[in-house]
């Protein structure tokens, strides 16, 4: 016979076990809901902070005259000046950089800015950066023919200092130019290369030359001041030669005579079909020179023209371009400026634009003096006047980004001019519209494109989200509000240039005045 308490006592553990389990549950879909509760408010502040840009929009539609002005800054305004700390560089520092920065006029651009990083990283004095004689251009005009060299230096005398030769040394009573060692620096490095590898080199040679040097520092940096500095090269330092400046404002003087004006960069050239792979819709002949220069110019890759164009990796062709502006509402009395090169397939390319949009202009068109175009309108230095038209155009609308650096910068540099309109295409949400449409279902074609258009941001702040570049989107580093909720978003004070200037006044007089004493 079992004893009644050996019973109860089995039934008891059975019972604890059961309240145990029950609590256990109880604590597992506490901590549940605990973790949907976080998430859903981290969503929603995510929202909120997103719906605050008035650069973000969500299907609403917008007029032709909207997108005639600039967007809604949403209390923002470009600022690249130092908020925090920001020495002036000694006079004594260590070393020499010397960079050669290779590829076209805007990938140099940006190289140049990194340049200047490099050397403020560095403690370091920038020779003047070396451009690289363009082959695609046959150009070889050099920072000189480019850009306005007093200028630049003059410009970042806070930040760094800049020589526009390496100096003369004196070895067995004899001078010579000071050897800068050669080195390969990885793609995209981080700021720790620069301030081990590469300054150890410099300290041990004396001077270091980094080539080639395009996209040879990392974008994302998690140094705001850092950034900041890469905007002041970029928007302030880097001014195009006087000559350049008078032709490109002659061009867009005569095209704002008679009202509006947009600008588009027309990327349909030979290069860049050849990169991008994108060649079933040429000519037999045609393909076949696409295929060569890509061979020629390009590492091997199998690439798929339908798999292409589906993902959005292919330009878009003029005609495209033209139905987009079409289905936005612009009609045929629009005047476009077009920045383009050598148009690859010839001028069947462009009937059907011209058909649409017959007001076209480029830098050839306009009706200049024949000195006036010699001055500034051949290889480089017409990408110059081009980037610039662009720069000031009412709207401006890139057919192709990605490694488009012309379309990148020129955006970026919009951004921070004032929000001024950009209507970038989605490609790739566009591609499926558009291959519907050459399958003969033309039906809702233009109000498919509106909704994909209406979701673009138009050139107002927004979230920079990779793979969108720092130099197509410098918010929230390069920009400031005077009234922030974040006091890091805070303007710097108005007499910031003042205060540099005379630290650095300050300290080449104590400089100057130990000389003396020496």
């Amino acid at each position: 016979m079992r004893r009644a308490g050996n019973v109860f006592g089995r039934r008891g553990n059975r019972q604890l076990k059961q309240l145990w389990g029950l609590r256990g549950l109880l604590e597992r879909l506490s901590v549940a809901l605990i973790v949907l509760l976080i998430c859903c408010i981290s969503l929603f502040t995510a929202f909120k902070s997103t719906s605050n840009l008035s650069g973000i929009r969500s299907g609403k539609p917008i007029s032709v005259d909207e997108l005639w002005e600039t967007a809604a800054s949403g209390g923002w305004r470009p600022s690249s000046a130092p908020r925090s700390d920001w020495p002036s560089p000694p006079v004594e520092t260590n070393g020499y950089l010397r960079v050669r920065c290779n590829g076209g006029l805007n990938q140099q651009r940006t190289a140049i800015c990194n340049a200047v990083l490099a050397a403020r990283i560095m403690n370091a004095t920038l020779v003047l950066p070396e451009l690289d004689a363009n082959a695609y251009w046959n150009d070889n005009s050099g920072f000189h023919g480019i850009y306005d060299v007093e200028h630049f230096i003059k410009s970042l005398r806070y930040d760094v200092r800049i020589v526009e030769t390496l100096p003369e040394i004196s070895k067995h009573e004899k001078s010579k130019k000071l050897k800068a060692h050669q080195i390969r620096p990885p793609r995209d490095a981080p700021v720790s290369w620069y301030k081990t590898v590469a300054l150890k080199a410099m300290k041990e040679h004396g001077a270091i030359y980094l080539t080639p040097f395009s996209h040879r520092l990392e974008e994302e940096i998690d140094n705001a001041e850092y950034q900041r500095l890469r905007c002041r090269v970029n928007y302030h330092a880097l001014r195009f030669k006087p000559q350049i400046m008078k032709l490109s404002q002659a061009i867009v003087s005569k095209l704002r005579s008679q009202g509006h004006f947009m600008s588009i960069h027309l990327r349909f050239e030979m290069d860049m079909l050849s990169f991008a792979g994108c060649f079933d819709i040429f000519t037999p002949a045609e393909q076949k020179i696409l295929k060569k220069y890509r061979e020629e110019n390009f590492a091997p890759k199998e690439l798929v023209y339908d798999e292409r164009r589906a993902i959005g990796k292919c330009p878009l062709t003029p005609e495209e371009a033209s139905l987009i502006l079409r289905a936005m509402g612009f009609d045929n009395s629009t005047r476009i400026y077009l920045a383009v090169g050598e148009l690859f397939g010839g001028d069947r390319f462009m009937k059907p634009f011209r058909a649409l949009f017959p007001h076209l202009a480029n830098h050839n068109t306009m009706g200049l003096s024949a000195d006036e175009l010699a001055e500034g309108t051949h290889g480089m230095l017409g990408s110059a006047v081009d980037y610039m038209v662009c720069l000031l155009s009412d709207i401006f609308l890139p057919t192709y980004d990605g490694p488009s650096n012309f379309a990148n910068n020129v955006m970026g540099h919009r951004l921070y001019y004032g929000f001024r309109t950009i209507i970038q295409p989605d490609r790739k949400a566009l591609a499926r519209i558009f291959i519907k449409r050459e399958k003969g279902q033309t039906a809702d074609f233009e109000e498919s494109v509106r909704q994909v258009m209406y979701n673009r941001p138009f050139g107002g702040p927004h979230k920079r989200i990779p793979p969108e570049s720092f130099y197509i989107n410098s918010w929230p580093e390069c920009f400031c509000q005077m009234n922030p909720k974040n006091t890091a978003d805070k303007c710097p004070p108005e007499n910031v240039v003042e205060n540099l200037n005379s630290r650095l006044q300050s300290e080449e007089g104590m400089r100057s005045s130990n000389m003396t004493d020496g």
